[in-house]
């Protein structure tokens, strides 16, 4: 059995911490079995490795080793991905085709991202786990499969159990041993020899000077929370290589580099608070807007019909007040008087005519101008999502991934949304 040191080295890992070590250690001893593996942790603490580490000390070495990163996937097409599809399954396949399942018989499949995975495909993944079976999409011929899969992820799985995103049979399936790898602020003394480690890189892949940090900057560096992680280090550290001419590097310096954590809105955290609600609380809120909207229109509905009644227009004025006080709140005293009184202007109606017009009783008016405003009453969510989706987009320049982080859903969501609306 190899050690840690010797791992360590073949596989690039810096860092001398001891949850690290930790999690190398439990790699290399669960390496020869064939159970299952979850390694988890936050997004770029380097979760990646572990598997590779599996995969290279197991009996299946000589075996292909396949990376599924199964959030990057659209879910219309992940079953076919990992379990391949019969000619003629689905629109476009013309062929029949293998998937990874199948492709990686007798080796090991990486399934990064495993939260992501749909529903439907986490049942497909629970019957493999169990007896090594699976159905190519649009076949009822069961085929079988030899493959060790390890499994990563950011979510917190108890939390995507307990809102049912996740299956729980599945969870203990893919977790018989479960690796933590621990994010890079629980890692402090390795924070600047990473930083170093990087510097080099950077420093002989550009043919520039090496950083060199002064010490008020590596206390910077240390105290820093990394909300990214390693792979925000990285790209840090290949930043200053670049733009910076003075090669030692103070803590004015390094502080431009760094943005404000409290600020900081990485789109892996973003994704794991907005996929709770999946878009849920913002269809709420623009129920309630649209409710409200009903009801002032019931109000003025009702205030118009007791205008045609009564033609009482001092009681009219007063109805008119107190309706747009309801409407808008302490909105009207920002405006001067002019303004109010044109504001109040808009919605008095002429007084009615004293004398009824020949052949049309005013009666039938009444009902006549309530038809009306029942037809300009209509509302629809469904024009109104295609109009925030759209603004997304243009405002992101086309990038569905910003645009997603922006609505508060997934990206396979949005793909699905745009294909639906054929936008």
């Amino acid at each position: 059995m190899e050690s840690i040191q010797s791992i360590k080295q073949r596989f690039e890992i810096i860092g001398n911490d001891v949850k690290l070590n930790r999690a190398i250690e439990k790699a290399i001893q669960v390496s020869p079995t064939d159970i299952s593996v979850l390694v988890t942790g936050e997004s770029g603490v380097g979760k990646e490795a572990i598997p590779k580490i599996i995969h290279s000390l197991s009996h299946r070495k000589h075996a292909k080793y396949i990376a599924v990163n199964c959030g990057a996937i659209p879910e219309g097409t992940i079953d076919s991905e990992l379990f391949g599809h019969e000619k003629g399954a689905f629109t476009g396949a013309t062929a029949t085709r293998s998937g990874y399942f199948e492709v990686a018989d007798g080796g090991t499949i990486f399934l990064d991202e495993v939260g992501e995975l749909p529903l439907t495909t986490q049942v497909r993944l629970l019957r493999v786990l169990e007896n090594g079976e699976f159905l190519k999409v649009g076949s009822s011929q069961v085929q079988k499969t030899d493959v060790r899969i390890v499994a990563a992820t950011n979510v917190n799985m108890f939390e995507a159990i307990k809102n049912e995103k996740f299956r729980e049979d599945l969870y203990y399936r893919l977790s018989t041993v479960e690796i933590n790898i621990p994010p890079l602020r629980e890692r402090k003394e390795d924070i600047h020899i990473l930083f170093r480690k990087f510097a080099s890189d950077f420093g002989q892949k550009y043919k520039m000077p090496t950083l060199r940090l002064e010490d008020d900057a590596i206390q910077l560096l240390i105290k820093y929370r990394w909300p990214g992680n390693i792979r925000q280090l990285r790209n840090i550290a290949e930043q200053i290589s670049v733009l910076e001419k003075d090669r030692n590097i103070t803590m004015t310096t390094l502080n431009n580099y760094l943005p404000n954590s409290s600020n900081t809105n990485l789109p892996a955290i973003v994704a794991k608070e907005k996929k709770e609600s999946d878009f849920s609380n913002e269809r709420e809120i623009l129920y309630k807007v649209l409710f409200d909207m009903k009801s002032d229109l019931n109000d003025l509905k009702k205030l118009t019909l007791e205008i045609l009644k009564n033609n009482d227009t001092e009681k009219v004025q007063e109805e008119n007040e107190n309706l747009i006080r309801k409407i808008y709140g302490e909105r009207e005293k920002q405006y001067n008087e002019e303004e109010d009184s044109s504001e109040l202007n808009v919605l008095q109606l002429p007084e009615p005519p004293r004398e009824p017009v020949v052949g049309k009783p005013i009666v039938e008016d009444k009902y006549h101008f309530a038809e009306e405003i029942e037809e300009e009453e209509t509302l629809s969510l469904h024009d109104k999502e295609i109009e925030l989706i759209k603004k997304s987009l243009e405002r992101n320049k086309g990038k569905r991934k910003a645009a997603a982080t922006e609505l508060g859903i997934s990206e396979r969501t949005l793909y699905r949304k745009i294909k639906q609306y054929d936008l």
